[in-house]
């Protein structure tokens, strides 16, 4: 447990000089990013090492690997985020323990959410997940719902009960005008975002960025960035 712990502030420290360097680089201030490990595949125990060392966000994408690890971890100071593509039937268990959902993608999800959020008695903050790759009207193969649908589907989120708008989210396309191109992509997601607060001001919070490109996500603007590998390490299989 010991070189784990060691191991993990190591490959903390390393992701901390990536951002922070990535700040400057922008004229941004250190502040205005926040990390969340993506915890997905590791233990419990790996959560608790990260509260240890500082963490205070973490994310999921499967609620059967997620559910459980939260409960366990209960007591630590973190905000758990779900990112993963979510089925209506997961919804109640994952609006039991996620603090945030960046994967709202359709409208069906938001009357899920809402209804499991009030009758849990707690508010969930959801991003709006935007596929770039999607033609206009259609939702990507990583999910997220067109550009031009974000603003009906905002505007769902923020009279739904129980939820809040808080912003918007993407993952680099891996096809399309902007596959290969994560800074184009990013910038193009600030540019949704700009237009997102005309109308909801405090819909702020922009996810984009994981281990291989968040400098270009912080470069574009991006509030939040999603690490998973360069600070846990090659993910094992599941036994």
């Amino acid at each position: 447990m010991t070189d784990r712990r060691a191991q993990l502030a190591a490959n903390l420290a390393q992701v901390e000089e990536r951002i922070a360097a990535a700040c400057a680089a922008a004229g941004r201030k250190r502040s205005e990013v926040t990390l969340i490990v993506v915890t997905k595949t590791y233990p419990a125990s790996d959560v608790r090492l990260l509260s240890e060392l500082g963490v205070r966000h973490v994310a999921e994408n499967k609620d059967q690997d997620a559910a459980p690890k939260a409960a366990e971890c209960a007591d630590l100071p973190i905000s758990w985020h779900f990112v993963g593509q979510l089925q209506t039937n997961k919804v109640r268990s994952v609006a039991s323990y996620a603090d945030v959902v960046q994967s709202v993608d359709r409208a069906k999800l938001v009357t899920a959410l809402s209804t499991a959020a009030v009758r849990a008695e707690r508010e969930i903050g959801c991003l709006i997940q935007v596929a770039l790759d999607a033609e206009s009207g259609e939702r990507g193969d990583r999910g997220g719902v067109a550009p031009d649908g974000i603003e009906e589907l905002a505007a769902k989120v923020a009279e739904a009960p129980g939820l809040r708008l808080d912003g918007l989210m993407t993952v680099a396309p891996l096809a399309g005008p902007y596959a290969g191109r994560q800074q184009a992509a990013f910038e193009r997601l600030m540019e949704f975002s700009s237009s997102l607060r005309a109308t909801h001001p405090a819909a702020n919070m922009v996810s984009a960025g994981m281990s291989a490109d968040l400098e270009q996500a912080v470069a574009a603007g991006a509030t939040h960035v999603r690490v998973g590998t360069a600070v846990l390490g090659v993910r094992p299989r599941l036994r």
